[in-house]
C-alpha cells in the first residue's frame, strides 16, 4: 500500500525548517505486516525533542528515515503470530520494543532492551526488517522502531500498548513518551515520597510531565526552573510551588536558598551536561540528582568528586522513566481519566502533516511545549 509520511533525508540543516525542508512529505510504499507485526493507521503523533536531536545531529541515525516515536492509533492489520491485538483495538506505542527475554527485560526493566536498543539504532523493527520503501525502492527507516510521521506504519507488536476506547486517542500519544518518560522519572527512577523537595531544570514536555508526577507523589517543594516565563507559569499551573528563572538567579544557590540546602531529587530534563551539573549543585547532601534529558555524545559533566563522596549524592539516568509500559501506560491513563494529570494543558495548537517542518522550529524556539500531529483516521 501507498501513504503519506515526512522522511528525513539529510541531517543537520539550517534553520528555519520551514525554509530548509529537512522532512520532506511524500508517498512512500508500505509493506503488509509479516509475522509478530501490525499494521496501525496513525492517529496523533507528538513533536519531541528526541525527533528535533535527530534532526539537528545530536542523536544521529540512519537516513532516509520517518521520524516520530510519541504516537497512538488503530489497528487496521495484524500478522500472524499476534494474538494479543486484534484489528480495531486502540493502542499507544512504546519506542522501546521491549524483546521479553534479554538480560534486561528478564529482570523487569524492558526500557533497557538489548535487543530494542539494538535495532533502535540500526533504524529497523525487532525483527531486524524495514517495511517502507521510496519511490526509487530505497528502504525507509523506521524511527525507534514507530516511525509516527506516516499516515500508516508497520510495528513490532511488542512496540504497542492496547488501551480502552474511552479516552480521546489523539492525545493518548503522550502516554508514550512525555507523560511516561517524566511522571516514570518522579514515580519508577527516584520513588519520591511525600515531604520530599524535588527540583526540576527544564520545563518542555518532559519536564512539565515530572512536575504533574511530583505533585501526584506528594512531593514538598516542587521547584520548577527554566529560562522561558511563559513555562514557567504553566509549571505552576501544574503544580509547582516555586519558579525560578535561571536567566535572572543563580539557580542552585535560589534552590538552595529555599530549601535550606538542596532539594531532596533534582531533575535535569534538557539534555545538557552544563544544567545537569547545575541539577547536581542543587541537590542536598545525600539526596539524588537524575537525568532525563539525552545530551550530544561528545559533552562530558564535570561534578566535584569530593562532593560525590563526601556529601554522599548520587546521579542516576532515567530511560523511558524506568518505565514497564505494559504496565504504567494503563495506570497513567487512570490517572489522567481521574483528574491527576492535565495533560490537556501541556498540548500547544496541532499541525498537520505538511506543516511538520513548521512544528519544529516552534518547538526548537520554545513558542511550543507538545505540539500534535492529529491525522484524520
Amino acid at each position: 500500500m501507498r501513504t503519506h509520511a515526512a522522511v528525513l533525508y539529510e541531517r543537520e540543516k539550517n534553520q528555519p525548517y520551514a525554509q530548509s525542508l529537512p522532512l520532506i512529505i511524500e508517498e512512500v510504499e508500505l509493506e503488509h505486516p509479516g509475522a509478530d507485526e501490525v499494521l496501525v493507521e496513525m492517529v496523533g503523533a507528538g513533536l519531541c525533542h528526541s525527533d528535533l536531536s535527530t534532526l539537528n545531529g545530536t542523536l544521529p541515525r540512519p537516513v532516509p528515515m520517518i521520524l516520530g516515536h510519541e504516537a497512538s492509533g488503530i489497528v487496521r492489520e495484524v500478522g500472524t503470530g499476534v494474538n494479543d491485538i486484534k484489528v480495531d483495538d486502540h493502542v499507544v506505542f512504546s519506542f522501546v520494543p521491549g524483546c521479553g527475554h534479554c538480560q534486561f527485560c528478564a529482570v523487569g526493566r524492558p526500557a533497557l532492551c538489548e535487543n530494542g536498543a539494538k535495532t533502535n539504532m540500526a533504524g529497523t523493527l525487532l525483527n531486524g526488517g524495514v517495511r517502507f520503501r521510496n519511490a526509487n525502492g530505497q528502504p525507509v527507516m523506521h524511527y525507534l522502531g514507530v516511525a509516527a510521521f506516516a499516515q500508516y506504519t508497520v510495528a513490532a507488536q511488542e512496540s504497542l500498548i492496547k488501551i480502552e476506547k474511552d479516552i480521546p486517542l489523539d492525545k493518548a500519544a503522550l502516554f508514550g513518551c512525555a507523560i511516561l518518560t517524566g511522571v516514570g522519572a518522579v514515580m519508577n527512577t527516584a520513588r519520591v515520597a511525600p515531604g520530599e523537595g524535588v527540583a526540576i531544570f527544564g520545563l518542555g514536555g518532559v519536564g512539565l510531565s515530572a512536575v504533574m508526577g511530583a505533585k501526584i507523589a506528594g512531593a514538598w517543594p516542587i521547584i520548577a526552573v527554566d529560562l522561558i516565563a511563559s513555562r514557567l507559569e504553566l509549571a505552576k499551573q501544574l503544580g509547582a510551588d516555586f519558579a525560578i528563572h535561571a536567566g535572572e538567579v543563580n539557580p542552585i544557590a535560589a534552590v538552595r536558598d529555599l530549601t535550606r540546602g538542596g532539594v531532596e531529587y533534582a531533575f535535569e530534563a534538557v539534555g545538557n551536561t552544563k544544567v545537569l551539573a547545575q541539577a547536581f549543585g542543587a541537590t542536598r547532601t545525600g539526596g539524588k540528582t537524575i537525568a532525563i534529558g539525552l545530551p550530544h555524545a561528545s559533552q562530558q559533566v564535570s561534578i566535584s568528586g569530593l562532593a560525590l563522596v563526601g556529601l554522599e549524592k548520587t546521579i542516576m539516568g532515567s530511560f523511558m522513566g524506568s518505565a514497564i509500559p505494559r504496565r504504567d501506560i494503563p495506570r497513567l491513563i487512570s490517572l489522567y481519566q481521574a483528574g491527576r494529570l492535565p495533560l490537556d494543558m501541556l498540548l500547544s495548537p496541532s499541525l498537520a502533516l505538511d506543516d511538520i517542518n513548521e512544528g519544529f522550529d516552534k518547538l526548537a524556539q520554545g513558542t511550543a511545549v507538545r505540539q500534535l500531529i492529529r491525522f484524520n483516521a
